[in-house]
């Protein structure tokens, strides 16, 4: 078994983690993918408390027409990004965790943005 120090999951990990450290003022947008979905939520690390959360359960598909898992995400993106600009949150710091930015955690982050979300 290997290492845990030296798996590349958790070095990736703790480098995004200690980039966001050095951000305190701003709430921190976590993203947690798993193979069947994709979920994201606001946290105020001040606090310890979820402020928005999101699920990519809560996306209804239009029409007959079924979605990708990178569609959904994107909505799911703009969704969070509306629900966060109705409790007057604007500027977030991404957190991806140990997950690599393309894919599903680009979709989120690009939908987020493109909702209002400043990062």
């Amino acid at each position: 078994m290997k290492n845990r120090l030296k798996t590349a999951k958790f070095r990736r990990t703790t480098r995004v983690r200690r980039k966001i450290r050095q951000v305190i003022n701003s709430p921190r947008l976590s993203v947690y993918r798993s193979n069947k979905g994709i979920y994201a939520q606001i946290i105020d690390d001040g606090t310890g408390k979820t402020l928005v959360s999101v699920s990519e359960k809560e996306i209804k598909s239009e029409g007959e027409k079924k979605l990708t898992r990178i569609e959904k995400a994107g909505i799911a993106g703009k969704l969070l990004a509306e629900k966060a600009l109705k409790k007057k949150i604007k500027k977030v710091v991404f957190d991806r965790g140990c997950n690599r930015y393309h894919g599903r955690v680009k979709a989120l982050a690009e939908g987020s943005r493109a909702g209002g979300l400043i990062f």
